[in-house]
């Protein structure tokens, strides 16, 4: 499968506690996921060969509200 780069953007994420979290819940859905939580803007950067919807999971069973803005 290719790797597709989604963003998404997070509801109520204030600080590193809250990145960890999510970053957390993604590498539990995708472990090969990269990365990037920016904490300011509360957007998050995702390349994976999973679907979009599959983090959107991810993050409401973690607690937060997201959705995406690219990809």
């Amino acid at each position: 499968m290719e790797i597709q780069h989604m963003e998404f953007e997070a509801e109520r994420m204030t600080g590193e506690a809250d990145a960890k979290t999510l970053a957390r819940a993604i590498g539990a859905v995708d472990p090969d996921a990269k990365v990037d939580v920016d904490v300011d803007t509360k957007i998050i950067k995702i390349d994976s060969w999973l679907l979009a919807e599959e983090f959107l999971i991810a993050f409401e069973d973690a607690g937060y509200k997201a959705k995406i803005s690219k990809g």
